[in-house]
This record gives structure tokens, sequence and C-alpha cells, in this order.
């Protein structure tokens, strides 16, 4: 099994007697409920697959979703399935841990889809209620798999026939594993494939592996319109946290150790309207902001301050919105907080108008960028003598970059940080298309102690950041309900507040 070892505690335990196991598993009422009906999932999951078959034809591709961690002791983290599981599977955040996706070849060509799975117990197993890992008595029941077949259209097994599946027949020496799903399965693949008179060397065969990781990963660049209503539903839900946010702020204040009033704040409605957070939410308050990455969430949240929230709600399909907004705590912003907040808002707006069909991904950081440094430039920060066409020189320049340091766009989908397997000649260099999902977040930070920086500027940081379809024409800003604008977010902050 994937799932990490969980220690066992010595002290404790269950009945052992004949009589209560016969007693335990008596008195059951009857599953005669039908199958659960066709999930909407199914469909685009089985074109999804469909066009994997065709990439590897005659291979039998394994497509692990992952098992529990061990968090203390014998409790584990939630459980996640790996994204390329859940994207081709239509299983989402009620996947079981350790459970399998195979493509197997037909002999007629195709594959067929075969999910490996731990169906529920019988009642008179010792798992049932004894197991406090897999047991239905300790953590609930499982789908039967009827009702996984039934549901997403594929055929479903017991977890316990995988291996001796994946070793039948000649297709065991062709097969493919995304290694870092599950690194224990992986080495079941190996000495499958060794013993199968695979001729490819050790290092031949984690390249082949590599390669259907980055194919799958690359899957999810372009999203069919099943996959941008689940992004618009997850937006919806984290402008609904947004909200509360801002409803909230004069409690963050009040109590005390605001920004983690604001993380739970958000991740309640994370929790309601959805699976999560799809990912640790950065609730920066002060010079907090201009940690690029500030997940501990430990500062006060004072009044005149701005609070950089950085946070998205996961739905139940894990998809997962990206949004940020810089707000000013008491309501409106100071003169420099503005001029700083406008520039960051200039630049992002032209890093937008970058998004169109046969632009290249790059070309949104460029757009943005050229925007930051002018203004830098305007405001005399670069060294004496540097122009703005200097600092803007891919190669020997970068004055600018001091002031922000990331990069402007990522692609957004299943995980936050979407497609990451794809070499930078299919991402950095990739052209937009159609269909496409990503963020467009410029910012500016200037840290406390950063003697450069002009004095009313120290500990100040913004950065805005949207979700944007790539659409036939240009883009849409699908998180546009969301005010931007310096003066739109104070009129936001006031409606939301009264």
């Amino acid at each position: 099994m994937p799932s990490e070892n969980q220690p066992k505690a010595g002290h404790r335990g269950i009945p052992a007697s004949a009589e209560f196991r016969e007693f335990i598993a008596s008195g059951w009422a009857t599953d005669d409920r039908p199958p659960t009906p066709r999930d909407e999932v199914a469909d685009p999951a089985a074109r999804r697959r469909a066009a994997l078959s065709e990439r590897f034809p005659g291979e039998r591709l394994v497509l692990p979703g992952g098992g529990l961690k061990v968090r203390s002791n014998d409790t584990d983290y939630t459980f996640r399935p790996h994204t390329a599981f859940a994207h081709l599977s239509g299983l989402g955040a009620h996947a079981e841990p350790d459970s399998v996706l195979v493509l197997d070849p037909r002999p007629e060509g195709g594959h067929e889809a075969v999910l490996y799975t731990r169906p529920p117990a019988p009642r008179d197993s010792e798992e049932f209620y004894a197991d406090s890992r897999y047991g239905e008595f300790w953590v609930g029941s499982r789908e039967t798999l009827a009702d996984l077949e039934s549901r997403l259209g594929l055929t479903a097994r017991h977890i316990d026939s995988l291996a001796d599946d994946l070793a039948k027949d000649e297709a065991a020496a062709r097969l493919r594993v995304v290694r870092s799903a599950d690194p224990r399965l992986a080495e079941l693949v190996d000495a499958t494939r060794t013993q199968a008179g695979s001729t490819l060397t050790g290092p031949e065969q984690e390249e082949a592996d590599d390669e259907l990781a980055r194919h799958v990963s690359g899957m999810r660049l372009v999203k069919d319109a099943w996959e941008v209503g689940e992004m618009r539903k997850a937006i919806a839900a984290t402008h609904k946290g947004f909200e509360a946010i801002i409803a909230t702020l004069p409690e963050a204040v009040r109590k005390g150790r605001g920004e983690r009033w604001v993380e739970g704040i958000f991740g309640l409605y994370a929790r309601h309207e959805g699976n999560g957070v799809g990912y640790e939410s950065i609730c920066a308050s002060g010079d907090h902001a201009n940690t690029i990455h500030w997940t501990r969430n430990t500062g006060e949240v004072r009044e005149g301050d701005l609070i950089l929230v950085d946070a998205g709600v996961e739905i139940d399909s894990l998809f997962t919105a990206d949004i940020t907004r810089t707000l000013p705590v008491s309501g409106r912003f100071t003169d420099v907080q503005r001029k700083i907040y406008d520039a960051v808002h200039e630049a992002q707006q032209a890093g937008m108008e970058a998004v169109k069909p046969g632009n290249r991904f790059s070309d949104i950081h460029a757009a943005a960028n050229r925007v930051i440094a002018r203004r830098l430039h305007e405001w005399g920060l670069l060294p004496e003598g540097v122009t703005l066409e200097q600092t803007l020189d891919p190669e020997r320049g970068g004055w600018h970059r001091r002031w922000m340091v990331h990069g402007t766009s990522h692609h957004l989908g299943m995980d936050v940080h979407d497609c990451q397997l794809l070499l930078r000649s299919e991402y950095m260099d990739g052209e937009l298309k159609p269909g496409m999902i990503l963020t467009v977040e410029p910012g500016l930070y200037f840290k406390a102690d950063d003697l450069f920086a002009p004095e009313e500027f120290r500990g100040i940081g913004v950065r805005i950041e949207d979700d944007v379809l790539v659409t036939e024409d240009g883009y849409e800003n699908l998180s546009a309900a969301m005010p931007r604008g310096s003066y739109e977010v104070e009129e936001w902050i006031a409606r939301v507040s009264r």
C-alpha cells in the first residue's frame, strides 16, 4: 500500500472474543439502493482518457492517487489525491487513498480505464470495526465498486488485484507510471517491467515515466467548458470569502493576532463553500506583505496598515481559485499607499491586455514588468544613470526587480500552480490559446529595512491578482466582480462593512 505506515498504540484493544465478533457482524440492514447515477464529470474525464490513450497506444499507463501521510502517531493529514489521477478519473475530494487508475491497452486498440480501489469491507471482517484507518466505524463508508462504475463510467476493481494485473501479458514490459504520485508503487512498476523483460535501462524507464508525467500535466493547459465552469464556482466561493474578511476586519484589529483571525475567517468559508483552501492562505498585514510567501499569519492587523490577502477556495472537484487583494484596514488608502497601489493596478491592467491568443505566456510578464520598471524609474529609485531600457534588458538589467522579484503569471486549475512539469519551451515560451486560465499578479514590495526605498514607502507591500480566461479574441477576467481599482476597493469595503 502506498500509505505511510502508521504506528499503533499497544495499550488499546478491541474485544476479540468469538462472541463479540459474531455479535458485531450481525444485525445490519441490507444495502439495496440502486447504483449511483452517472456524474456530470464522467464524460469530460472519459474524453481526457481517450486523448491520453491516443498518445500512448499499446502501453499500460499507471496513474496513482497516492496514499495517506502520517501527521503524528496514529493520525494522518487530510488526504488529497494526486492531480493527474483526479483529472483523469473524475474523482475529486472524495477519492479514497491508495486508489490507482490504470489505462489498460486493448488488443483491438485503445485502452480500458480501470480504477483500483479499496471497496467497503464486509460486516463480518475485522477491518469493518477494528481498523481505525480504513474501517467504516472509524472513517465512514466507502463507495462500492458498482457505485464507482455507475458514477464514473469506468471499470472498478479491488486494489488487491493491482499487482497481478500490472504483470499480466506482454504489456507488462510496456508500463509507464507517474512516479512522483507514489514512489513505492513506482518501485513495483520498475520490478514488473524488469521481470517482463523490458529492454529499457533504468534511466530510460524513468525518462519514459517523466514523459508521461509531463504529458498529463500539459493536458490541463487548455480547459474544456466543464472545467471553466468549475473554475467559475471556485472564484465565486473565493469572492464570498474575501467579503467575509472585509466584514470582519474591525474584529481582526480588536481581537489581536489579526492575521490568524483573517486566515480563520477565509478558511471557514473555504471549508463551507468548497473542499477547503487551495493553498496556504497569505494574510499579510503591514511589512509582512513584503514577504512574498508569508503564510505564518502570526502578526497583528492595525488601523492605517494595508493587509495583503492571497487566498483561494478549492471546490470538491479540486479546482481552485487564486486571488490577491490588498486592502486598507481602515477603509481608505493614504496618499502614499494609493500611489504604490495605483502603479501595481496599472501594471496588472497592462499584463491583462497582453492576454490574447497568439501572444506568448511570457508577454504577460513583459507588459506588466515594463510598467513597474517605468514607475520605479520615474520615482527615482533606480541607480543613478540607469535608464528604463537598461533595467529592462533581460541579460544585463533587472534593477527594478529588487521591488518585484516574482513573475507576473502562472497557469491555474486543479493545482494552484498548474501544469508545472512542462518544459520552458511549452510554458514560458508557450503560445496562449483559448481555454487557458492563468493569473495576472504584479506587485511592489518595499521592506521596512530597505534603505534604497523612500522612507515613506518602507513597510508597504501591494499585490493584485486575478484569474483570467483566454478567449477567442482576448481575455475574460473571471474574478472581475471583485473590485481592483483603489477607489473601487474603498467603495467595496464601505459597502460590505455597512
